[in-house]
């Protein structure tokens, strides 16, 4: 009875749940964007850079993430600022991260024709947009385990967090395919689009700083030295499980809208209304079954059982559009567990890894959000970079040829279309399936843990508190 107890006295004002959703879900629109593919297949097919130039930035980006964002998840641990560790990367660099995202989208004098300087336009903003989005992204995801501790407060602000995540994911599924250029036509009106959306995302995240704050006691930890740190990172067993499903919803989701685009301009689906309403339809209904499945009932089946439920479904489905994705029925009833699977996704892989951050505190003693999460962002972008780049490699494989026009690939390229959309998935969410059961996070012994954590971060706030003055 003491532990609900705990768990109910913690709680997070609404306006600070909806305005870090809101921020979150601002930055996750430019990387669904950029990560799903989009600037990708800009440069690809509207400007026309080669294939292999493209893969070979794609595999820069993805060694550069391997610097990049364990170091920042170091430094923001160890920021200590009067707006706390985390808001100050949120507040200067969402203006930032805006302008960084502008700069993409730009057509750079003597880039238009020449394989070279489309190289370099790529590498060089896709690298600046990528840094910024590190401290920016990294800082608002481990905001709610700053600002609570229970599952319960936490799932207060993660279904918010849901809520813009489905329309960060879903908005440029479905826009995207509908303004983007093909081949030869005038992509002004889609680049200033995207300008505007830069622009509107950096305003957003900015304000969004000033509804929000973190726990007083963080700031007063002490920190271990980066190695240290790292190596505990990796001792813990059950962030290894994490980062196996962690990577493989996140390939998923760069995959996914990637793949979509080659295969509504290729694949012949025949259907009396578009083919693309037709699916979203079902992505819809699969999106609300995961939502009152794991949203409604989750608190009774555990995050554990839930996520098992998610990947079991979700790689079936997969492997039915593997199989049967030339046929609209088929994939339509696919798309049901994507839905499914992206619903999950959004909430349950927070709360997972807001368990293994408490796991970890356990073990340790140590809180160390920053460092998760630069690991884990480490991780899954270079999933985003090996999503992107296996897929093209697997259509040229396939004998996908860039230059023809939509709908004149031949029989071979859209097989390929299909494999290499659908079969590394199918075959990660299975292993996620299988590997959960050695996921110990669970139970009341769990609970037990959780229960004593939570009282412990209760009293260090209270004892920092009355230190700045505050009774």
């Amino acid at each position: 009875m003491e532990e609900v107890k705990i768990l109910k006295e913690e709680n997070v004002p609404v306006k600070s749940r909806v305005w870090v959703s809101a921020a979150d879900g601002g930055v996750a629109i430019l990387q669904t964007i950029i990560g799903g593919g989009a600037l990708t297949y800009y440069f690809t097919r509207v400007k026309l850079l080669d294939l292999g130039l493209a893969s070979l930035v794609l595999i820069i980006f993805g060694i550069w993430n391997m610097v990049n964002d364990p170091i920042f998840g170091y430094i923001s641990d160890r920021t200590r600022h009067k707006l706390g560790r985390r808001i100050p990367y949120i507040r200067y660099g969402g203006p930032l991260i805006g302008i960084s995202y502008i700069l993409c989208w730009i057509n750079w004098p003597g880039s238009e024709s020449n394989q070279i300087m489309l190289f370099l336009q790529f590498l060089i903003f896709l690298f600046f947009y990528d840094t910024l989005y590190t401290a920016v992204a990294t800082s608002l995801y481990v905001m709610p385990f700053e600002m609570a501790i229970s599952n319960k407060a936490r799932g207060s602000i993660f279904i918010w967090k849901v809520l813009f995540s489905v329309i960060a994911n879903l908005l440029p599924l479905i826009v995207i395919p509908i303004i983007q250029p093909g081949p030869g036509d005038d992509p002004t009106t889609y680049q200033i689009i995207n300008m505007f959306l830069g622009g509107f995302v950096g305003v957003l995240v900015f304000l969004s700083s000033f509804f929000y704050k973190e726990k007083h006691f963080l700031l007063k930890e002490e920190k271990v030295p980066f190695l240290h740190s790292l190596k505990n990172t990796f001792k813990n067993q059950s962030f290894l499980i994490f980062e196996v499903l962690s990577f493989t919803v996140i390939y998923i989701q760069s995959g996914l809208m990637f793949g979509l685009f080659y295969y509504l301009d290729e694949i012949d689906l025949v259907s009396p209304i578009d083919p693309m309403l037709f699916l979203f339809g079902f992505l819809f209904i699969g999106i609300f079954i995961g939502l009152i499945l794991f949203v409604g009932k989750g608190s009774k089946l555990g995050v554990k059982n839930s996520l098992r439920i998610m990947m079991g479904t979700f790689s079936i489905c997969c492997f039915i559009i593997l199989f049967f994705g030339r046929f609209l029925i088929t994939t339509a009833i696919g798309f049901i567990g994507i839905g499914l699977g992206l619903a999950g996704g959004l909430y349950l892989i927070p709360l997972m890894n807001g368990d293994v951050i408490d796991k970890d505190e356990d073990m340790t003693g140590e809180r160390r959000e920053g460092m998760y999460a630069g690991v884990n962002s480490f991780i899954t972008k270079f999933a985003i970079s090996l999503a992107q780049t296996v897929f093209l490699t697997i259509i040229a494989t396939f004998g996908y040829n860039a230059s023809l026009p939509q709908g004149s690939q031949s029989f071979d390229a859209e097989t390929g279309i299909i494999i290499g959309w659908m079969l590394v998935p199918a075959i990660l969410l299975l292993i996620c399936f299988l590997v959960l059961h050695w996921y110990k996070l669970s139970g009341s012994e769990w609970q037990k843990v959780k229960q004593r954590l939570a009282e412990l971060h209760k009293n260090k706030e209270i004892q920092i508190l009355k230190q700045l003055g505050y009774e």
